[in-house]
């Protein structure tokens, strides 16, 4: 069970800093496009969002793949069983349970879950803060619409 512990928090300390670093790139992206005067704020606000979500959702698909490099590695799901697709399933809660993990890695499929949920958890946070940081910047156009 060490092992598995061991690796599970290994692989999620990993994700964490892939979304830290992908966190900070979609943040200096929705500054960069915050600094051009726009005329239409709402189309701002739909072009800000559009790409803050977009490379958040790049930093969940890789951390999905990097749980499926694991599980290759590890040899964690049954043989012949499609690990990226396992990986999305416990990354994201979703639990269809039609591919479990071998009785030795049994919590990998937990830990995994766990990041997703922690992971889509502080997406969530950053996309209500870049819209709550744009449309404060054109807190006028928002109050007379």
């Amino acid at each position: 069970m060490l092992r598995q512990v061991l690796v599970g928090s290994s692989v999620g300390a990993f994700n964490i800093i892939i979304h830290a670093w992908l966190t900070v790139a979609a943040i200096r992206v929705a500054r960069f496009m915050d600094r051009k005067d726009t005329p239409h704020p709402w189309l701002h606000l739909v072009g800000v969002l559009i790409t803050t979500v977009l490379v958040l959702m790049a930093a969940h698909t890789l951390e999905v793949f990097v749980w499926s490099l694991v599980y290759s590695l590890t040899n964690a799901a049954p043989e012949g069983a499609d690990l990226v697709y396992f990986a999305f399933v416990n990354y994201t809660t979703l639990g269809y349970g039609d591919v479990l993990p071998v009785l030795r890695w049994h919590l990998l499929g937990p830990m995994a879950a766990m990041n997703g949920v922690l992971l889509f958890g502080w997406s969530t946070a950053v996309i209500f803060e870049v819209l709550r940081k744009t449309m404060s910047r054109h807190a006028g156009y928002w109050s007379s619409t």
